[in-house]
């Protein structure tokens, strides 16, 4: 767990559809397809109705972001970051730009908690310990240089491999720049 100015981020091993925030992020597509990975498992457990909400929402462009309710989920919203067009690849560039449209719409409406998994990391085939290194700047340079009410931001990496490979980035960029 590290501060940055008043927001707490934290990595967490665990399934992001279990968490108790204002908003999960989905790692999407730009036609806004809930398939597999992160996003099945939301339509899974958050019923029909977040896939209905993104049909009238997509497709958007690569590197934005779409906002839909959070259906069942514990959480109130889930924010659609386009880091790849549908069967194609995340880049460094579509993932930076989708965290920050991310945070930009969380900021809009005032939410207070986010959780991110490892986004484009799945089927999108983004290396882990590049996402890991991209998240980590693109969270720090948002909260030292937007005004936001985020008081929590989660990232939360499914497998125990993920979760380890992670922690030793975040560690090792906290304790180099703050």
């Amino acid at each position: 767990m590290w501060k940055i100015k008043e927001t707490v981020v934290s990595l967490i091993q665990g399934d992001i559809t279990d968490c108790s925030v204002d908003a999960i992020v989905n790692a999407a597509n730009t036609k806004l397809i809930l398939g597999a990975g992160v996003a099945g498992v939301i339509k899974k457990k958050g019923g029909p109705q977040i896939q209905e909400e993104c049909s009238k929402h997509g497709p958007i462009e690569l590197g934005q972001a779409a906002i839909t309710t959070g259906g069942m989920l514990k959480a109130k919203y889930v924010i659609h970051a386009a880091s790849m067009n549908l069967g194609s690849k995340t880049t460094d560039r579509s993932l930076k730009s989708s965290i920050l449209k991310s945070l930009l719409i969380g900021k809009e409406y005032k939410l207070e908690s986010i959780a991110f998994p490892a986004i484009g990391t799945g089927i999108a085939g983004f290396p882990l310990d590049k996402c890991a290194k991209i998240m980590v700047e693109s969270i720090n340079h948002f909260l030292l240089n937007k005004k936001h009410n985020y008081k929590q931001i989660q990232i939360v990496l499914f497998t125990e491999n993920d979760f380890t490979n992670f922690k030793e980035i975040f560690s090792v960029f906290f304790s180099e720049y703050q």
